[in-house]
């Protein structure tokens, strides 16, 4: 029997491609996704199989999966869910204020509602925690391992995600034990590839966009501001990997333990895409700080995950993608 999977937030930048790679496995993929960031596009190629369903669902309203009917043909009543993926939360810089309420609800309520279907069907569950959950600095990237507590500001601008997170974990740990379900925790980094959106505030996607329309780019903070990037299919297999370990259940992290200037990675783009575009340097927006570097000691001993895409040869997809994107790409069907 195929595992049926679900996967909230399914539309989103990860999760189209974690429902891709779950289709590819030849799961029964149940993609939940409200659409307020993720988008029908990423994940219509999919459409077309009969074991990929999508449901235009929020998971801060109740709702039971049985009562969908076009989930009949899983037969979710005898068959049950083998696995649940919760990746469903507003990411966006730009809008955060306009999001805040549902990024509260999403880290609270939201993962109480996913939380039962697990208890439900006994099913495993991963949870995207994220970096955020380790605070910040103002000055310089510290390496970070899980055993690290971090120290978030639960009355900062941005404490809606980053305490929710934190909340979220605490919430996730807890109704495992209580209802005797495999739970799972990764703290994924920052993150970049194809799908990804563009014009929400995130660095890689908005600079490759501008430096193809050979237009100014922005480097909002110091020049000496560094983080960690990892590719998307870097990230997919570590979810799978931490979801397939069920003798590890504490979070792990995932990203990539390189740290780039900012400046470089945006002069790299601009080298790769043969912009004219002039690099600005204004000063840091507010909420933001220096994000911290992940160890990979645990996730590499525990799981056996290490990311092996080189970052250049990670940003090249993503240009290709966004050029296509774009009609700059023509590709001949082969």
């Amino acid at each position: 029997m195929a595992t049926t999977s679900v996967v909230f937030g399914g539309a989103g930048f990860i999760g189209s491609h974690l429902c891709q790679a779950l289709l590819k496995r030849g799961d029964n993929v149940i993609c939940a996704d409200n659409l307020v960031t993720g988008t029908v596009d990423n994940i219509r190629p999919f459409l077309q199989y009969e074991n990929f369903k999508y449901l235009r669902l929020d998971i801060n309203d109740a709702f039971d999966l049985e009562d969908f009917p076009e989930l009949s043909g899983f037969n979710l009543e005898g068959n049950g869910v083998q696995e649940i993926y919760n990746l469903a939360c507003p990411n966006v810089p730009k809008d955060f204020e306009k999001l805040k309420e549902m990024t509260l609800l999403s880290n609270s309520l939201g993962v109480i509602n996913t939380l039962e279907i697990a208890a439900k069907y006994k099913a495993k569950y991963f949870f995207a925690s994220s970096s955020v959950v380790y605070g910040g600095t103002e000055d310089q990237a510290i390496l970070v391992s899980e055993n690290d507590f971090g120290a978030v500001d639960t009355m900062s601008p941005r404490a809606a995600y980053e305490e929710g997170k934190r909340f979220a974990e605490s919430l996730v740990v807890n109704y495992g034990g209580l209802y005797g379900f495999e739970v799972h925790i990764g703290r994924i980094f920052r993150t970049f590839g194809p799908r990804m959106g563009v014009g929400f505030g995130h660095l890689i996607p908005d600079v490759i966009q501008n430096a193809i329309n050979h237009k100014d780019v922005v480097l909002y903070g110091s020049r000496e501001s560094v983080s960690s990037f990892i590719y998307i299919d870097d990230i997919i297999s570590g979810i799978i990997s931490t979801m397939n370990k069920a003798d590890y259940q504490l979070p792990v992290n995932l990203g990539s333990p390189n740290a780039y200037r900012l400046v470089d990675v945006i002069n790299l783009i601009l080298s790769l895409t043969d912009s004219h575009s002039k690099l600005k340097v204004e000063p840091p927006l507010p909420f933001m700080k220096q994000q911290p570097v992940p160890d990979l000691s645990l996730v590499r001993s525990k799981i056996g995950w290490f990311p092996v895409i080189d970052f250049r040869v990670g940003l090249m997809k993503t240009i290709e993608d966004t050029r296509s994107k774009m009609g700059l790409i023509k590709f001949e069907s082969k």
